[in-house]
């Protein structure tokens, strides 16, 4: 299973297990490197994710897929952030721009968000299919307020959870439709932050019922999803001391509470709402209960002491991990020029 390690980064993981390491990672440009290629054929991480640093045409993004994919010898799940809007990682003029979430749900209103959000869903993931792209970290289910940070406020798609989570189960189905799964985002519920939790821990001193009725209840409607990333927000009415990631009773709420039963990722541990070693970041997440642990930037001295504290995928995180895999599919039949034409008529804007 493994490749030759790499010279500068020899890794000395044990090669009898049959299971890949409960690590996601990022690479740091176009093309895979000498240096990445043997340190994923060592490491073997369960998937990798692609940002915009990675991004060039259609035909350089397969490639760089493939060669994901034959560094660790399988079909390993690629992941992307194609939220449309501000996040989006494939960007016009080669692929379509869409408008902001919230604002496209509001301009499609309820008589329309279901279907309008469907049809987003299944766009976007025509994209990613055509590319091998086959899981997207999204919907989000945090649930706008008045405080909401902007680095979340305009990706949201409500201000209610039942609208949130109306939006959230349609696009969920879009993609799937699509060829690609979907990671619901930031449980247990990012939307009361007023940080941005890439540079600061956010603080929560809201009552439990109050999240449990509006954050919470967001996620519970859509439990049934096959993987969630977790939020670095702290909830003191659940535990003061640490982040949701990186909290054993956060967890257990978000298993037993919230229902949530399928594959659960941390958000990327080199954001600086956490603090800690690299390596210990890693540790804690899995000791909380976290399946898989996530690292984007692609930058080797960070990745090495990450994969070096996270074992194998075993016991419920490998059975989690296969059966969201197993949902992967191909795409069903879908008429792409029509579809457009039936966002522009709900929706009345326009994407590339």
């Amino acid at each position: 299973m493994f490749g030759p390690a790499s010279a500068r980064h020899p890794l000395h993981f044990c090669d009898d297990a049959v299971t890949a390491r409960a690590v996601i990672f990022g690479c740091s440009g176009p093309e895979l490197t000498a240096e990445e290629r043997a340190f994923f054929s060592d490491a073997d991480p369960w998937g990798f994710i692609l940002f915009t640093r990675n991004i060039t045409t259609p035909a350089g993004v397969r490639r760089l897929v493939a060669s994901l994919r034959d560094a660790v010898g399988r079909a390993a799940p690629i992941l992307i952030d194609q939220e449309g809007g501000r996040v989006a990682r494939l960007q016009a003029p080669t692929w379509p721009e869409w408008p902001a979430a919230l604002a496209y749900a509001q301009a499609a209103g309820d008589a329309h968000l279901r279907e309008a959000m469907y049809l987003r869903g299944r766009l976007i993931a025509a994209d990613l299919q055509a590319l091998g792209i086959d899981v997207n970290c999204a919907p989000l289910l945090d649930v706008a307020c008045a405080e909401t940070h902007s680095i979340i406020l305009n990706r949201t798609y409500g201000h209610d959870p039942a609208t949130v989570a109306l939006a959230a189960r349609a696009i969920a189905e879009g993609q799937l439709a699509g060829g690609v799964l979907s990671v619901a985002k930031h449980i247990p519920g990012h939307g009361r932050a007023t940080l941005d939790s890439h540079h600061d821990l956010p603080r929560l001193d809201t009552p439990l019922e109050e999240l449990r009725a509006v954050d919470f209840e967001a996620f519970r409607r859509v439990s049934d999803l096959p993987m969630a990333m977790t939020a670095h927000v702290v909830f003191t009415a659940v535990d003061a001391d640490h982040a949701a990631t990186l909290s054993p009773a956060m967890i257990s709420l978000i298993r037993g509470e919230i229902g949530f039963e399928g594959l659960l990722m941390t958000d990327d541990l080199s954001m600086q709402a956490l603090t800690g070693s690299l390596g210990e970041r890693a540790s804690s997440s899995l000791l909380a209960g976290c399946d898989v642990v996530l690292h984007c930037n692609g930058v080797m001295d960070e990745m090495e002491p990450v994969a070096a504290n996270t074992p194998r995928l075993e016991g419920r995180a490998a059975e989690r991990a296969d059966a969201a895999l197993a949902l992967r599919k191909s795409p069903d039949a879908f008429d792409v020029a029509a579809a457009r034409v039936r966002v522009r008529e709900m929706t009345g804007l326009e994407h590339a």
